[in-house]
């Protein structure tokens, strides 16, 4: 198991702590994971339907308001710990390499990156 990483799994410890599975992606507790995702995925792609259902009424009351907000607050927890796992699931780019030839000025960089603002440039 040469390619094994860390996963933020899409549910926490009864104590509230984030839980991990260490593997490549293939076994048992990742493709459940990936169900739950899924699952999770298309539950907030529904609530987002539901929420322009309901604000495009305009007749609605505070309650379903209320109710609206605490679910659109949880799913979007839900979403961004799946983008937050998956993400840590990225390659890494390698270090970018510039080559200047010897006599000539490092030019500015046109769309500041943060290692360009970092060195001043």
């Amino acid at each position: 198991m040469t390619d094994a990483t860390a996963r933020l799994l899409p549910w926490s410890s009864a104590d509230g702590k984030a839980c991990f599975v260490v593997g490549d992606g293939t076994g048992p507790v990742s493709r459940i994971a990936d169900s739950i995702e899924a699952a999770q995925l298309d539950s907030a792609a529904d609530l987002i339907d539901e929420s322009r259902r309901v604000l495009a009424g305009r007749a609605w009351t505070s309650g379903e308001l209320q109710l609206l907000t605490v679910e659109l607050t949880d799913s979007l927890a839900e979403v961004h710990r799946i983008a937050k796992s998956r993400g840590a699931r990225l390659p890494k780019p390698p270090p970018a390499v510039v080559h200047v030839p010897a006599g000539e000025a490092v030019k500015p960089c046109p769309f500041p990156c943060e290692v360009c603002r970092r060195k001043g440039r």
